[in-house]
């Protein structure tokens, strides 16, 4: 009769299974944002997942928005903002005939590398990225291959920089993807952020201007304030516009809603429907996903008892952590565990304790990684000793164990059933929640993570106490590995 009740019981779990897969497949990654440009794209800022992308890998002239690289560059690579930037000759004469000079600046006037950078990012005077590339690499050639070395550090392939304006260039262009990659590096400098997303600054005095020039942000995402405006959008912070006849209209924003960081990207755009395809862009990826913290979530070679084999060496999960604060994006109805989980290899620069990259995939798209770190103070498992994944201190490793003897009463053992240890109470309880509308499945999720939350915890104790035992400890670890092996034999 048991046995028959087991079966019955089973049977019925595995349509319960069925059912919750069914129910909870999950959903495909949203697409249609409407954008009218040519080219666009969304990336979040934290996960580095590309949200959305129209003709992402496409190339086109960046126009201005090539300022933004262009002062990142700056400013990774000058220490004093109160030097002195010079508007040389071959500064004021390097760019086009009909590209203007809105500050009407002159050949010998100077001011302050912050306030040329103003100048660079509210008002984008392409004087100003000339005489910044002369003072930071001595001559603008110089200054383009820092800019396109940076494209490579940054992972961008599709693009190629001609000078530090973003006025036209045989070679000068740039994908939706690799603007993203940019824009992202770029808002994480917290001098650029701050800024691109001034309204305006005033500058020092300069030959035509003795009381100095105000400057403004043309980025009307960034200071419309009427909520009736089709450009009204109060989660833009800060970005770049850009227009030359052959790029069109360009645009970078920067977006910030519930803790969350986007940029958004529009190469090939119409005037004024290019800003309100940057907004709709950042709208579509602030409402149709969120993120999650993955150490937060993630239970996998950090928890259980089954030693992790990486690059020839063993870890016990215990000596393993996740790296804080890293996320990944997932659109709306979808859980944490619906992300395809991988453990690839250590790219060349990489934090010291890492000894693994976590990566995750959702429908063949990157949406995350974190690295797996060791913990302080820890060490690999020596692989060549037999048996040393087992912790004989656990209650159910070894014959005779005494929870007493090593003050283990966080351990608590019950006993579900008097039938040889089977308990159907979980099974009824999962039945009676999928019935319930499918919770049943939230509830194997949660359980699962506070078994092994407390696992861990148990396994931390116990390493302490032989810590703090030494020896004595150490010689009955050893005796109760041995009576172990034994057994086995």
């Amino acid at each position: 009769m048991k046995h028959k009740l087991k079966r019955l019981l089973c049977g019925v779990l595995v349509m319960c299974q069925v059912f919750t897969m069914t129910a909870f497949a999950k959903p495909e990654w949203p697409k249609d944002t409407g954008i009218m440009a040519e080219a666009g794209a969304v990336m979040d800022m934290d996960s580095g997942t590309m949200i959305f992308g129209q003709n992402s890998h496409v190339a086109y002239p960046p126009a201005s928005i090539t300022k933004l690289l262009t002062a990142l560059v700056v400013l990774e690579n000058v220490d004093d903002l109160s030097a002195t930037v010079e508007f040389t000759e071959s500064a004021m004469m390097n760019v086009e005939p009909d590209s203007g000079n809105k500050m009407s600046l002159v050949i010998g006037d100077t001011m302050t590398v912050e306030d040329a950078l103003y100048a660079l990012l509210l008002q984008s005077v392409n004087q100003s990225a000339n005489a910044l590339a002369e003072h930071v690499a001595g001559s603008m050639d110089a200054f383009v291959e820092m800019m396109n070395a940076k494209l490579v550090e940054l992972g961008c392939q599709d693009s190629h920089f001609d000078n530090p304006s973003g006025l036209n260039g045989d070679t000068q262009n740039v994908s939706a993807y690799d603007m993203a990659l940019i824009g992202c590096a770029a808002f994480n400098n917290e001098k650029l952020l701050e800024i691109s997303s001034t309204e305006s600054h005033r500058t020092g005095a300069i030959e035509n201007h003795p009381n100095g020039y105000l400057l403004k942000q043309e980025h009307r995402l960034v200071i419309t304030e009427d909520p009736d405006s089709e450009f009204y959008y109060p989660e833009a912070v800060a970005g770049k516009t850009g227009y030359l006849i052959k790029a069109g209209n360009t645009l970078v924003t920067y977006a910030e809603k519930d803790g969350r960081r986007l940029v958004s990207v529009i190469l090939k755009g119409s005037p004024r429907q290019y800003f309100v395809d940057g907004k709709e862009l950042l709208r579509f990826g602030f409402d149709s996903f969120y993120n999650a913290n993955i150490a937060e979530n993630e239970t996998a070679y950090v928890t259980g008892e089954t030693a992790v084999e990486i690059g020839g060496s063993s870890y016990a999960p215990s000596d393993l952590e996740i790296e804080e604060g890293r996320m990944i994006t997932l659109p709306e109805g979808a859980v944490f565990s619906d992300a395809e989980l991988t453990l690839v290899e250590l790219p060349e620069e990489h934090p010291e304790d890492a000894v693994g990259l976590l990566r995750y995939i959702y429908n063949e798209r990157k949406i995350g990684e974190a690295y797996l770190l060791l913990k302080e103070s820890d060490v690999a498992v020596d692989t060549t000793v037999e048996d040393t994944v087992v912790d004989p201190t656990e209650p159910d490793a070894t014959e005779g164990y005494d929870p007493e003897a090593t003050g283990a009463e966080d351990t608590e053992v019950k006993e579900d059933s008097k039938d040889g240890g089977f308990s159907i109470l979980p099974i009824l309880v999962i039945l009676l929640l999928g019935a319930a509308g499918g919770g049943g499945y939230y509830w194997i999720q949660n359980e699962r993570k506070k078994e092994a939350e407390a696992a861990a915890r148990r396994r931390e104790k116990r390493r302490q106490r032989l810590m703090e035992e030494g020896a004595e400890a150490e010689a009955e670890f050893n005796r109760l590995l041995e009576a172990k092996r034994n057994r086995k034999k």
